[in-house]
């Protein structure tokens, strides 16, 4: 199988392409294909970088070429990672509107392409933000079962990760998904939470005190509370305000730990990278997995008996042609009322574009 990397010489396509590669994701016989635009700087980055991942991986390295416009995208599984990005930078706040209103075009242009000239096989994995429009722009051209945002997946890795730490144990022994919009509008999802060797009344304790008597009707109060603190504190000290994020809880410090490395002026891009790796390897498998990732429902779950049709984040089975069904038992009260208000403001931010 191959791979293109749209948007190779980006901060986070170049780890991609790099994670790939050292993961040994991608067979020697197989090919990455590096896509950027035109013959501008861009273009002879794409160039270059071929050149560099040869130098560093002559050994294990796939086949590499390089694809400089839409048409010329051709691969089973396509990592989208194009388009404008999160300001990095101290003080910086995140505009998702104006995000949208810079990438609409470039997601358009790409899934026209593939629309027209791929073999309607291809399995998109969208980086790019805000993912939710992507995911929604791919799958009204493509197909939704063909596309799947890793916003979700990063999100749940981080959950997993921050559990663990508080736990003191590996994230490998923690289970647990994060669905609903990428970013301050997540839903952490405590319910779902699983840790291996502990008993269900031993699981429930564990959790009972991470988590305290806090509910998630007062999740987007602490998270801005949360900010103000560590943006008072940064300004002087960022080492303070990291050690700050440590004193609060596993959901709290899931949301503030990667906007805080964005305060700092350096991006996660490794992580992110990381998590679309993990997708890329997961459709490679050739099994089905659970993973999780925003996708577009169309009636595929229910929530009080009517039919969900949202773009959102939920666990999912994840295989080789793409993602088949929705693995969402029941929700706590107030995960499941956290999720429907974030499916609304998505709703609503997707019909602006059409969508």
């Amino acid at each position: 199988m191959d791979v293109a990397v749209v948007g190779a010489t980006g901060t986070v396509g170049r780890q991609i392409c790099v994670q790939l590669i050292e993961r040994r994701i991608i067979p020697v016989s197989s090919r990455l294909q590096l896509v950027a635009r035109g013959s501008g700087s861009s273009g002879r980055a794409a160039h270059g970088l071929r050149a560099d991942l040869i130098d560093a991986y002559a050994e294990h390295a796939p086949l590499i070429d390089v694809a400089l416009a839409p048409d010329e995208v051709v691969a089973d599984v396509i990592v989208m990672a194009a388009g404008q990005t999160v300001p990095a930078a101290p003080g910086a706040s995140i505009d998702r509107r104006a995000l949208a209103q810079q990438n609409i075009e470039v997601f358009r242009s790409y899934a026209t392409e593939l629309a027209r000239n791929g073999s309607g096989r291809e399995v998109v994995i969208v980086v790019s933000n805000p993912v939710e429009l992507a995911v929604a722009v791919f799958s009204s051209i493509l197909g939704r079962h063909r596309v799947i945002g890793m916003g979700a997946w990063l999100d749940t890795l981080r959950f997993r990760r921050e559990i663990a730490s508080s736990l003191g144990i590996r994230r490998q022994s923690v289970g647990g998904f994060v669905a609903g919009q990428h970013g301050d509008d997540m839903v952490p999802l405590w319910s779902t939470m699983r840790i291996t060797g502990l008993t269900t009344s031993e699981r429930r304790r564990a959790l009972g005190e991470l988590r305290g008597q806090r509910s998630l009707a007062g999740f987007d109060a602490e998270i801005e509370a949360a900010k103000r603190i560590l943006l008072q504190l940064s300004v002087n000290d960022m080492g303070a305000a990291f050690a700050a994020v440590e004193e609060s809880p596993p959901d709290l410090r899931l949301v503030a730990r990667p906007w805080l490395t964005h305060q700092s002026g350096a991006r996660t891009a490794s992580g992110t990278a990381g998590a679309a790796v993990d997708l890329v390897d997961t459709v490679f498998d050739g099994r089905e997995i659970v993973v999780a990732g925003q996708v577009r429902l169309d009636g595929d779950i229910e929530l009080d008996g009517e039919p969900v049709r949202a773009v959102t984040g939920l666990p999912l089975v994840l295989g080789p042609e793409g993602w088949t069904r929705v693995m969402l038992d029941p929700l706590a009260a107030d995960e499941d009322e956290r999720l429907r208000q974030s499916m609304t403001r998505v709703n609503h931010t997707l019909s602006e574009w059409g969508l």
